[in-house]
């Protein structure tokens, strides 16, 4: 459907993502659409095949569709900041007043876009973007490797220069939003000046997000995240394990897929034959059927060898909505969005056998988790609403327009 034109007194922004959009980054146009006094286009080099198509067309501005050759374009601009001209009309056509980048690399990407519109930079750090450290063997790669890296490891080069450029977006960025106190901490430890970030959280749609008391909470454990190590999806199989022998009817229910897809089920198969399901990646309202169907929600997130943290977790916050209790560790920002004892429960990271327990703990007491849900719901809130949050980044937006205006003038 198309949407209607925006009214003059509704400032257009670009908001970059390199590849629109990973199904798990649902909070990006959540924030987007929930802007009033401003209008976000889409901006990227292309799509993310597997990830969310729902974004409005009329407002999708991607370099690959803007080009004739968009592999060679693509690479030119990542490396070398050229923008191709057709892709430069298209976003001028659009009179932004800034760009606001999600995550550490598109800053550095976005960067060139700024440059040539002379707009405001706003980027947002996320988690692994603000502690990501390389590797001693990944440190000063000779031209031959960096060449072999481009052409065969995208990922580890594109890592690589994004670290080596780091401060200088911390340097040439507007303003720096972190998601949580935690990322803000790592973005200080990184060199960034302590004037130039300031926390902010993104919020979910309470809307959305609301229990329907009709439906009976079941024994299932639910697990909502991508399938790699930082979420910690092996350590909950071990948890569970133990959880069967007391609790036999308990199931857990995984939802999301990754790259550890395979060795977990395969995991799961030896530890749990009939007690766990994979359903693969799900939409939005199927996340939220079983939110509100399960007994206990459990990410067990922790920091990874290269740095990587979880850095607020905003499906702490939905399930917490839902009147559903959480069960994590207590790494990055988790603590900040599930409250200790009050929410839900954190045990020590990388502790399993307290993960259980805890996992028992909400299993057993039915007091302990109707006091927890309950709790959840008002933390939720008063400080992760959408409709509460949103107008201050609205008001940071203001700021920047308002400081360029001076500056101009």
């Amino acid at each position: 459907m198309i949407q209607p034109q925006p009214q003059a007194s509704i400032w257009p922004v670009l908001i970059y993502r390199d590849r629109l959009l990973p199904y798990s980054e649902t909070f990006i146009p959540a924030q987007v659409e929930a802007l009033r006094r401003y209008q976000g286009y889409y901006v990227g080099v292309g799509r993310e095949p597997s990830g969310l198509g729902h974004l409005p067309s009329q407002r999708l501005c991607l370099l690959e569709d803007a080009v004739r050759w968009s592999k060679p374009s693509a690479t030119a601009f990542r490396l070398g900041g050229v923008l191709p001209k057709e892709f430069l009309r298209r976003l001028q056509a659009h009179q932004p007043r800034l760009i606001h980048a999600h995550f550490g690399p598109d800053g550095v990407f976005s960067q060139a876009i700024a440059r040539r519109l002379k707009i405001p930079l706003v980027v947002t750090f996320h988690g692994y973007d603000a502690a990501l450290k390389l590797a001693p063997e990944q440190n000063h790669p000779s031209l031959g490797q960096q060449l072999n890296q481009l052409l065969y490891h995208r990922g580890t080069f594109y890592r690589r220069r994004y670290v080596e450029q780091r401060s200088r977006l911390f340097a040439q960025a507007d303003q720096i939003i972190a998601v949580s106190h935690c990322i803000r901490s790592h973005l200080l430890a990184q060199g960034c000046p302590a004037e130039k970030v300031m926390v902010h959280y993104v919020g979910i749609d309470r809307q959305q997000f609301q229990p329907d008391p009709q439906v009976a909470r079941e024994p299932v454990v639910l697990f909502v995240g991508r399938l790699v190590e930082k979420k910690g999806c092996g350590l909950l199989l071990q948890a569970m394990r133990s959880i069967q022998q007391l609790h036999p009817q308990v199931k857990t229910v995984i939802i999301g897929d990754g790259p550890l897809r395979a060795s977990l089920e395969q995991q799961a198969a030896r530890m749990l034959p009939t007690h766990t399901e994979f359903l693969g990646v799900q939409p939005a309202a199927v996340v939220r059927q079983w939110m509100n169907r399960a007994r206990v929600f459990c990410v067990p997130s922790q920091m990874t060898a290269q740095q990587d943290v979880e850095g607020l977790g905003m499906v702490f916050a939905e399930a917490q909505a839902m009147g559903l209790p959480v069960v994590s560790f207590a790494s990055g920002g988790v603590p900040e969005v599930v409250r200790e004892g009050v929410t839900g429960l954190l045990a020590p990271e990388g502790d399993g056998e307290a993960l259980g327990k805890a996992l028992h703990r909400l299993l057993d007491d039915d007091a302990l988790w109707e006091r927890l849900a309950i709790a959840g719901q008002h933390h939720i809130a008063e400080n992760f609403d959408l409709a509460r949050n949103t107008p201050l980044l609205e008001a940071i937006y203001d700021r920047l327009l308002d400081r360029k205006s001076h500056d101009i003038g």
